[in-house]
């Protein structure tokens, strides 16, 4: 009955997040060595957050993740060190970026997942390339 859901201590909790972001301008930028250095820092990151990345998809003008984060922390916290985080490193490994104000746009989009939906949400991630 409990599968998938993390204990710790004395409760028991799955909080799961579907995320989107985009550049700024919605400029299609994330491709080639970018993309797999942005999916590198992404794990990184989620990894040090002690966030489970679920699912990651990186689009050419946009970001998709599934992620399951601790109840304790809200997710903006998370976001703001991927946002930050992987501005911070490709703007300083790939000089083009530069040009650019800033790499990200400040809005997003977040919703919680439920266990059920949880399969579903991860198919449609899997299925952008499919468009």
């Amino acid at each position: 009955m409990l599968d998938g859901y993390i204990r710790y201590n004395k409760v028991v909790y799955l909080t799961q997040y579907y995320v989107i972001w985009s550049p700024k301008y919605r400029r299609q930028l994330l491709v080639g060595n970018l993309k797999e250095r942005l999916s590198q820092v992404i794990k990184q990151v989620c990894l040090e957050e002690n966030a489970t990345l679920k699912a990651l998809e990186i689009m050419p003008d946009h970001v998709h993740l599934l992620i399951s984060y601790s109840y304790k922390y809200p997710i903006n916290k998370l976001v703001k060190a991927l946002k930050g985080r992987s501005s911070n490193l490709l703007r300083k490994e790939f000089p083009e970026l530069l040009k650019m104000p800033t790499l990200w746009t400040r809005s997003l989009f977040v919703c919680t997942v439920g266990q059920i939906s949880e399969e579903t949400i991860k198919e449609y991630i899997e299925s952008q390339w499919a468009r």
